[in-house]
């Protein structure tokens, strides 16, 4: 257990994956569950919605017509962040001046798909199975796998693939794109517009701010360590202390980090080495069907409502040095924004925003919590 002392008083924990801090006041809030009250809330939506657009059958925003899935869905997004093709920017050259200097801009284009986890319009990931998330993952490695650069050391071990046609549209990537970030936005408090189990995958010729920063770290502890993995000895260390431990297989622990922000974060990390989606053998990938699975039920378990989170995959670039490459570890994070019930919410504002990051319940209080809401999904108890 951590010092004692630490249930107590403020203090900060550091988070060497991002080289940064957070501060924890657990004493501002010692029963953190003693908060507002409310009614289980049950899931009132039809397994099909004629007016969803993406639900089998129905016509998107665009005029296509998705077909008629059974498992997964993947389509190019009608609205995407970025594109494959735009005017050129030549950016002015680096003269020296303030203006070079302070206002700096750079193009990025891209590809962005959308995934659909599930053919049922009233489910989420809570309520599949892990055989039903496994084609999941076995969809997002077939993108992974579709667009990494053919020199990469990941593409030696990635299985031959090819895009699903509703996803690829008939046409390869115009250039080699550096990153693709994997992730899922569930409920209205995160943005999402479509209840419809679905999450969203974006390639880009950048490497975003956050995954880049990871793989600095990553890389630096590599080296200093002589070669060892930062997240693969962090799983190992958290795995035999156990008081932060959510939920562990043979391939992943699951967990609320030493280091984490929102009050019930967790983050899943690859208890071996692995770089990437490419890396997992089939059982590996039934692990992590396994362990989202009992992560997002015991997430709904914890105030009986559907609850909301952003959801991230972090691997190996598509194109990168060796360096960077064998530096990468497979991990997901998840940022939930609950703290009090399934209304209360933890708003990062203020000391937040201004200065660093602040919690109140520590991640040890959290992890427990969420260890006690396995078993069945609430929602079927209240059929």
């Amino acid at each position: 257990m951590p010092d004692a002392i630490l249930d107590d008083i403020s203090h900060r924990r550091y988070n060497p994956l991002r080289g940064s801090w957070v501060l924890v006041s657990p004493h501002r809030t010692k029963r953190p569950w003693q908060g507002q009250q409310e009614a289980a809330s049950k899931i009132e939506l039809p397994k099909y919605d004629p007016s969803c657009y993406l639900c089998p059958g129905n016509k998107r925003a665009q005029g296509d017509v998705n077909p008629k899935y059974d498992r997964t869905f993947v389509f190019v997004n009608d609205y995407a962040a970025v594109k494959e093709q735009q005017a050129e920017y030549d950016p002015p050259d680096q003269d020296g001046s303030l203006a070079s200097r302070l206002l700096r801009a750079e193009s990025t284009t891209g590809k962005c798909y959308v995934i659909t986890f599930s053919p049922d319009h009233n489910i989420t990931l809570a309520d599949m199975p892990a055989q039903t998330i496994l084609p999941v993952i076995e969809t997002w490695t077939k993108i992974y796998t579709s667009h990494l650069d053919p020199h990469s050391p990941l593409a030696k071990a990635a299985e031959p693939t090819t895009l699903p046609p509703s996803a690829s549209n008939g046409n390869l990537p115009h250039q080699q794109y550096r990153y693709m970030q994997i992730f899922e936005n569930k409920g209205q408090a995160m943005g999402c517009s479509n209840p419809h189990p679905h999450g969203q995958i974006w390639t880009t010729t950048s490497l975003p701010e956050e995954p880049s920063l990871e793989l600095q770290n990553l890389q630096r502890y590599r080296r200093e360590q002589g070669g060892c993995n930062l997240l693969e000895d962090y799983a190992k260390l958290e795995s035999e202390k156990g008081e932060r431990t959510v939920f562990e297989n043979s391939s992943f622990w699951a967990g609320c980090p030493w280091w984490g922000t929102w009050p019930f974060e967790i983050m899943v990390i690859a208890k071996e080495h692995k770089r990437a989606l490419v890396d997992f053998d089939q059982q590996n990938k039934e692990d992590l069907a396994e362990v989202i699975a009992e992560i997002t039920r015991r997430y709904d378990n914890l105030f009986e409502t559907s609850f909301p989170y952003s959801m991230g995959l972090h691997q190996a670039p598509l194109s990168g040095t060796n360096e960077e490459i064998e530096a990468s570890h497979f991990h997901i994070h998840f940022y939930p924004p609950l703290l009090r019930s399934a209304t209360v919410r933890k708003f990062l504002v203020g000391y937040e925003m201004m200065a660093e990051p602040q919690r109140d319940i520590t991640p040890e209080q959290a992890a427990k919590r969420l260890r006690d809401c396995g078993g069945e999904l609430y929602r079927r108890k209240l059929q």
